[in-house]
C-alpha cells in the first residue's frame, strides 16, 4: 500500500488513541476536541469523521505545515467542523522561536510518495539527541512564531471545557499544560507522546510526565511506552468516575503494571546476560598466569 496522506486520511483502521477514546464516548456525542501540534491536520480529520457533532480546534505553528492543514481541510473536511490556528500553545503570549525540521530517509529518497517525513519533528524546544537516533533528520531553520496560552485561547473563544487533547508537540507538552492554568480542571482527557532520554534540551521525559499528570489529578489508562519513545492517554480520574467505576480503573492500572513487566523483561534479561557475561570474562582472565 502507497504511503501517502489520503491514504493515512481514509483509513477506516482505527488508531490507538481513536479506539480509546470511542470507549469513553459515543460517536454522536458533542465533543470539544483539540488537536495541538497538528502537523498536516491529519488527525483532526481523522476526529471530524468518527466524532460528526463534535468541533476541533486544530493548532500547527510550522508556516509550510499551516498550510497543508488549510489545504487537507478543505479537500477531506470543512471549516463549519475544523478550525486551525497558526500558533503554538505555550505557557507564554507572545512570540517564540521554533526549530524547524526537515528530511527524508534514504529508503525514501528515490519514491515518488505524498508525505513529507521530515516535517514532523519541529519543535519550540532545540534538539538534543534527536540528530544522534536519526541521522537524516535536520533542523536547518529556526522561525519566530506566534505563541498563546491555552487557558487563554479558551476564554477568547468561550470554550469552556475541552473533552479530549490530542497532543504531539515534541517535548514542550508540560509547557501546553501550564499554560491551562485554572482551566486545567477542565480538560477531561489527554492523550500525549513520552520519551525515555531527551530528545530535545530541556525536555521532560516520560517519569516527569507521569508525575505531573498524577500530582494535577490524571489517572494513566494507555501507555504504549517501548524503549525509548510511547504514547500514553490520560483521563482526569473526577471526570472517568462518570463514565467507569472505581473498579474498572484499578483493573486498567493493574493491566498497565502486567504490560510495562512485560516490555522489561526482554530488556532485564538482555542486562543480566551482558552482566554474566562480563563476569565470566573476569573470571577466564583472572585464571591466567
Amino acid at each position: 500500500m502507497q504511503f501517502d496522506r489520503k491514504t493515512a486520511i481514509e483509513n477506516s483502521e482505527l488508531h490507538t488513541q481513536e479506539i480509546q477514546i470511542l470507549e469513553l464516548f459515543d460517536k454522536n456525542d458533542k465533543l470539544t476536541i483539540f488537536d495541538i501540534g497538528a502537523c498536516e491536520g491529519e488527525s483532526s480529520i481523522r476526529y471530524s469523521r468518527i466524532f460528526p457533532n463534535s468541533k476541533i480546534y486544530t493548532f500547527e505553528p510550522n508556516p509550510s505545515n499551516f498550510k497543508l492543514v488549510e489545504k487537507n481541510i478543505e479537500n477531506f473536511s470543512s471549516r463549519e467542523q475544523i478550525t486551525p490556528f497558526q500558533l503554538c500553545l505555550t505557557d507564554k503570549t507572545g512570540t517564540a522561536e521554533f526549530y524547524i525540521s526537515s528530511g527524508t530517509p534514504e529508503e525514501f529518497k528515490e519514491k515518488e510518495v505524498d508525505w513529507d517525513f521530515g516535517n514532523k519533528s519541529s519543535s519550540l524546544l532545540p534538539p538534543d539527541k534527536t540528530l544522534e537516533a536519526f541521522d537524516w533528520l535536520k533542523f536547518n531553520d529556526v522561525v519566530q512564531v506566534k505563541t498563546e496560552r491555552l487557558d487563554n485561547l479558551m476564554k477568547e473563544n468561550n470554550i469552556d471545557q475541552i473533552d479530549f487533547i490530542h497532543m504531539d508537540v515534541q517535548g514542550a507538552e508540560l509547557m501546553v499544560l501550564n499554560g491551562s492554568g485554572e482551566k486545567i480542571s477542565r480538560i477531561n482527557n489527554i492523550w500525549l507522546e513520552v520519551e525515555g532520554i531527551p530528545l530535545y534540551k530541556g525536555q521532560p521525559i516520560r517519569k516527569d510526565v507521569e508525575k505531573y499528570m498524577r500530582n494535577i489529578g490524571y489517572v494513566k489508562i494507555l501507555d504504549s511506552f517501548d524503549k525509548v519513545a510511547g504514547d500514553q492517554f490520560w483521563s482526569k480520574k473526577e471526570w472517568l468516575l462518570t463514565k467507569k467505576s472505581e473498579n474498572w480503573i484499578k483493573e486498567r492500572e493493574q493491566k498497565l503494571k502486567e504490560e510495562e513487566k512485560a516490555r522489561q523483561k526482554p530488556l532485564i534479561e538482555s542486562i543480566r546476560d551482558k552482566v554474566q557475561l562480563r563476569s565470566r570474562i573476569r573470571s577466564i582472565l583472572g585464571g591466567k598466569k
